[in-house]
């Protein structure tokens, strides 16, 4: 297991997602402007599309330009791998100013997990820079249309920290309070936060990763959100935990609903269960618990077996476990087959030393994934592990 005690010192890179006409243009146009952006680095496609042409700028070259609030903005100039190794080389020589913070930009139908793929396994990337937020911006007045349309758009909001409800000031009440129910179902632990004209505070962006980047400690229950998932947002843990009773028969007579329930979906939903092809219908999120030490190499066989049968439905996985032999706990996280070395934390953040597993999935069932889970980490199973 790889040593990361010196994680909170790498650069924090938020990755800016969101479909096309969902108003992040807006959004950076405003942000580049706050003082609060000064110390960012700003990764976009092209400099005309966010509208900073116009912008006072101090200094500019070829591929960076440094505008009035101290924000840096560079394009794409071949991949996203030179470009972030680039600046660092010109940040490390001072040919650029001093950046602590990096912002990337996606294209507008982009699936951010090859992002996320470059940021955890490229060795110069992962040295100096930490995923610290996912962000994705959704349209309150078009969003439920490009959900039912589009599968890459649920899957940008699933593994979203960030849910940025665009142009609420447009779209009827019912409408936003239609599409918030919708996306808390698809990820219920990325609180929607409203957002007219691109107008936010930059600070509620950041600081979903696993360090505090105030105090540079862990901050697993912020960055885990556990709780979110307590309440059943999978069909078996809802009615194992949610209920105190045993409602399982009465749902099996409802038909449609039934199926639909089984999906994590509560009575806002109700009105689509007879759309089969509804993309975020598919979405499933829950945490498993686990409360002994569990052994390193049986689990990480246990990882394998489950990325090289559901790897691309493997959405986001984050975890925090309790590992034999290790001083603290260890945390892990993955995007889809793709995982980041574990995170030898110092200390547990509280008396609580349970093994938690928080997964985001498409088409894939709590149930299944945790007896699998215990059959491997069972030397004496003899249950199937499929």
């Amino acid at each position: 297991m790889a040593a990361m005690q010196d994680a909170p010192d790498r650069i924090p890179i938020s990755v800016l997602t969101g479909f096309l006409g969902s108003g992040k243009t807006t959004l950076l146009a405003k942000l580049v402007k706050r003082p609060e952006m000064s110390n960012t680095a700003l990764v976009i496609n092209e400099f005309g599309e966010v509208g900073i042409d116009h912008m006072l700028v101090e200094k500019s070259d070829e591929s960076v330009v440094v505008l009035d609030s101290g924000c840096l903005c560079c394009t794409v100039r071949s991949d996203l791998a030179d470009t972030l190794r680039e600046l660092l080389k010109r940040r490390y020589f001072k040919e650029i100013p001093q950046f602590d913070r990096v912002m990337i930009e996606t294209t507008g139908l982009a699936d951010p997990a090859p992002i996320l793929h470059t940021l955890m396994t490229d060795p110069v990337i992962a040295a100096r820079y930490r995923l610290d937020s996912v962000i994705t911006t959704v349209d309150a007045e078009t969003g439920s249309n490009t959900l039912d349309k589009q599968p890459e758009s649920v899957k940008q909001a699933a593994v979203a920290d960030r849910l940025l409800l665009t142009k609420t000031d447009i779209a009827t009440p019912e409408k936003v309070a239609a599409l918030e129910a919708r996306i808390a179902a698809i990820n219920p632990a990325a609180d929607p936060i409203r957002v007219i004209q691109g107008e936010i505070n930059p600070d509620l962006l950041f600081g979903a990763g696993l360090w505090d980047p105030s105090k540079k400690i862990p901050d697993v229950a912020a960055w885990l959100r556990e709780e979110a998932y307590a309440d059943g947002h999978d069909h078996h843990h809802h009615h194992d935990h949610d209920h105190g009773h045993d409602h399982g028969h009465e749902h099996h007579d409802h038909g449609h609903d039934h199926e639909h329930q089984e999906h994590g979906h509560g009575p806002h939903h109700h009105q689509h269960a007879h759309d089969v092809n509804r993309h975020d219908d598919h979405i499933r999120s829950f945490c498993i618990r686990l409360e002994e030490p569990m052994d390193w190499d049986r689990f990480v066989d246990f990882m394998e077996a489950l990325i090289s049968t559901h790897g691309d439905n493997l959405l986001r996985v984050k975890g925090i476990l309790n590992i034999d032999g290790a001083k603290g706990p260890v945390a892990i996280h993955g995007v889809q087959h793709v995982f980041h070395p574990p995170a030898m934390l110092p200390h547990w953040p509280d008396s609580d030393h349970g093994s938690r597993i928080v997964m985001i999935c498409r088409d894939i069932a709590r149930e299944p994934v945790e007896k699998m889970l215990k059959a491997f980490l069972d030397p004496d199973s003899t249950q199937p592990l499929q």
